[in-house]
């Protein structure tokens, strides 16, 4: 369908949905986290032997989602500047929001849209950030 997008510049869904979906001149990206589309690693993890997360870079991780959301815009006929919403999910408000917004700042400072940011008790994968992003077509 050529509403639909898949990429494997941008770090695979993790069930039955599609990167992003077009709608009119609107593009809906599902939530896209920062894991590596290359081998689906997450910068900066470390986990101990159970899989209980030991230490994160939640700078890392921001940089990876921002490149991961640029990744399926671009493979979606967008661009970063064609982003009109932005929903930040992140799992440790306290600790993570100064550095995030800060990060968050430099990427969107031109582009100024819209955003919520929520903290969350966890993701599907032992990753601190998630973005869901809106942005416009053509």
């Amino acid at each position: 369908m050529a509403d639909i997008t898949y990429t494997d510049k941008a770090s695979s869904p993790l069930g039955s949905y599609p990167h992003a979906r077009k709608v009119g001149n609107l593009l809906f990206l599902s939530g896209i986290g920062p894991r590596n589309p290359k081998d689906n690693s997450i910068p900066g993890l470390e986990l101990d032997r159970n899989g209980n997360i030991i230490k994160y870079d939640i700078e890392a991780e921001c940089h990876a989602v921002f490149a991961n959301v640029k990744a399926v815009l671009e493979a979606s006929g967008s661009s970063w500047d064609r982003i009109v919403d932005v929903t930040v999910f992140l799992t440790n408000m306290s600790k993570d929001f100064p550095v995030y917004n800060k990060i968050y700042g430099e990427y969107f400072k031109e582009v100024q849209a819209c955003r919520t940011t929520v903290e969350v008790k966890s993701l599907p994968t032992p990753i601190a950030i998630e973005l869901k992003v809106i942005a416009t077509i053509g």
